[in-house]
């Protein structure tokens, strides 16, 4: 694990030597030159799409070494966005890049698509809201009796729209997709993503965690190629729940930010920035689980 090599928390990131063309949620992206891109993953933390003002420590270390892990050990199922530029190359400067180790990767230059590729295995958050309402979820019809938490019977692909910051992303169907990509890179997409859940969540299972759901982004090469970019199979971009402590009709305890969820659901707070504080305890339980979250996977 590198997180005790991070120097301190890292709310926001600066890099004057670079020019930052985007800060997001988690991550400030800064221009190396028109093929080359750094992205530094900040210990920020958001929820319903808000981000909340306390970092959580280590967090964007973590964040950086899974989504590494993922792109290495997923490869062979489509090309990701790293580049074989080192961080030192792209920040000469020690002292610069000093608060960027463990947290800053450098990728190519692609162009992203308009979609996030969402894939779940298990029903739970606005799924199991979605099918106690129609017996679907994003309009895939599903068995009746599901429980809460419930494994489906095999993965399914629901799409959604890529918000900005702030704004909330919006369920789509897969005909939706067809219109934003056409037909051939929406099937494409799809299948990617399915195959890269299946094998990501067979891993992780072996290793103790069920992967419920996750969230794939994807841009286009120069030529064209579908390329895996973003986080990967985070405990950002995915819920992940102890296999030990997990039983369907309740909703299993968690790896992820769905803890900091279920304590904000508690507050009187509209989900509307500006975000609540989080207690000392709250943020020192949510970094302990990233780190466990590190250690079942890649140890």
């Amino acid at each position: 694990m590198i997180m005790n090599a991070i120097p301190e928390t890292l709310y926001e990131s600066s890099v004057p030597s670079l020019e930052l063309i985007h800060r997001g949620k988690v991550r400030d992206i800064y221009a190396i030159d028109d093929r080359h891109l750094l992205i530094v993953t900040t210990d920020r933390l958001s929820a319903f799409d808000v981000i909340l003002p306390d970092p959580i420590p280590g967090k964007g270390a973590v964040l950086t070494e899974i989504s590494n892990f993922w792109f290495h050990r997923l490869e062979h199922i489509v090309p990701n966005q790293l580049a074989g530029m080192t961080l030192e190359q792209a920040v000469p400067d020690a002292a610069e890049r000093a608060p960027l180790v463990g947290r800053a990767i450098v990728v190519k230059r692609l162009k992203a698509l308009p979609v996030e590729a969402i894939v779940r295995g298990y029903l739970i958050g606005s799924g199991w809201k979605d099918y106690q309402a129609t017996g679907s979820v994003c309009g895939i019809r599903l068995p009746s009796g599901l429980q809460m938490a419930d494994r489906l019977p095999e993965a399914i692909y629901t799409p959604s729209t890529k918000a900005d910051v702030g704004e909330h992303d919006q369920n789509i169907d897969f005909d939706s997709t067809v219109g934003l990509l056409g037909k051939e890179m929406a099937e494409q997409v799809r299948d990617v993503s399915l195959r890269l859940y299946r094998e990501a969540a067979d891993y992780a299972r072996e290793r103790g965690i069920i992967i419920a759901d996750t969230k794939f982004e994807f841009g286009l090469d120069e030529d064209g190629a579908l390329t895996l970019i973003d986080e990967v199979l985070t405990p950002d971009s995915s819920r992940f729940w102890p296999a030990d402590q997990y039983r369907p009709g309740v909703s299993p305890p968690s790896f992820d930010k769905q803890f900091v969820r279920d304590y904000l659901e508690g507050l009187d707070w509209d989900k509307k920035a500006p975000g609540p504080k989080l207690p000392q305890d709250i943020i020192e339980i949510t970094a302990e689980k990233y780190a466990l979250a590190l250690k079942k996977l890649t140890d």
